[in-house]
């Protein structure tokens, strides 16, 4: 537990410097984005191509990241099924099972495993929108469907379902996280050298990534907390008290119920050690922003989507430590 907590203090630290930095408004909303911007087109792939550039086909498992996708597509379905089978069922499906890989995981466990747990995390990250995206797009375009057979009066962009569904896989490979992870390995398998001129510069970028990614979480979350606040201002108690229960129930069970059915599955597939403790660590993480996309492309969830990332991040600060603990 100790060496839990203090990997994870200067992950706090981080954040919570992020946070007043947010609070003061030294950095706007709008720099945000275009820091945000940089860390994920320019600083994140640097990491991802450098260090999956380093790892042989014959090293990775994928046992432990099918482990992983059969949790989450599991908890998905039974969300969607259990809450109406709609839209708004959909997002908060994919709220509960949406990980927040990149802005947290890579530093987090980066910090806990180093290297070889990021050859872990890599190898999930470069599947996990992909399969996680394109799935809740598939059931939104489903949903979206079967509201325009029942209704003709409803109003939806006139698009065919298989090709957003094909243009949403195309986005999701042809991205700044999985594009890099799948051009460093196949660099790697060439068995070229990278020129130093080039490996340190990667290397400089990628050690920039994760602190500034943290710092951007606190940064966000200032912002989240502040729109939240002020999207309730003028409602009654109990219509702005209604989100923020949907927003608490969504950010423990990603935070908690996540996790320990990511541990439950590796019990049972055999899946033990750094492969295991990886899983979990990414199934701990709290919700990522994609969700929030989502949210704003349908319409829905709009008044608990973004409290409950709020909600999730903030929760993390004890959860994360709590379930580290369990796999440590």
């Amino acid at each position: 537990m100790l060496f839990v907590l203090s990997s994870l203090l200067p992950v706090v630290v981080l954040i919570a410097i992020g946070f007043w930095v947010g609070v003061r408004g030294w950095v706007t909303q709008g720099g945000a984005k275009e820091i945000a911007n940089l860390a994920f087109t320019v600083l994140a792939p640097a990491l991802l191509f450098r260090t999956m550039s380093q790892v042989h086909m014959d090293e990775l498992d994928i046992q432990p990241v099918g482990m992983y996708f059969v949790g989450a597509i599991g908890l998905f379905l039974v969300l969607f099924l259990s809450l109406g089978w709609n839209r708004r069922a959909t997002v908060l499906a994919l709220a509960a099972t949406f990980s927040n890989t990149v802005m947290l995981g890579i530093p987090l466990i980066g910090l806990m495993y180093g290297p070889p747990g990021l050859v872990y995390l890599f190898t999930l990250i470069s599947l996990h929108a992909l399969v996680m995206l394109t799935l809740a797009t598939v059931v939104l375009e489903l949903v979206l469907a079967r509201e325009v057979s029942a209704d003709p009066n409803t109003h939806v962009a006139n698009r065919h379902p298989l090709w957003t569904i094909a243009l949403a896989v195309r986005n999701a490979v042809i991205h700044p996280v999985p594009l890099p992870i799948l051009l460093g390995l196949g660099f790697g398998q060439l068995g070229w050298v990278m020129p130093e001129v080039l490996d340190k510069p990667l290397q400089w970028m990628g050690n920039t990534f994760g602190p500034l990614a943290l710092l951007l979480v606190g940064i966000t979350l200032a912002s989240v907390l502040h729109d939240v606040r002020q999207s309730w201002v003028g409602h009654s108690r109990s219509k702005a008290l209604r989100p923020l229960w949907v927003a608490t129930g969504l950010a423990l069970l990603k935070n908690l119920g996540h996790p320990l059915l990511v541990l439950w599955l590796g019990w049972a597939f055999g899946v033990t050690g750094l492969a295991l403790a990886v899983m979990v660590s990414a199934a701990s993480m709290p919700i990522g922003a994609n969700v929030f996309l989502f949210s704003q492309r349908y319409g829905v969830g709009e008044d608990s989507v973004p409290a409950a990332v709020a909600l999730s991040t903030l929760l993390a600060m004890v959860t994360v430590p709590w379930v580290l603990s369990w796999v440590h």
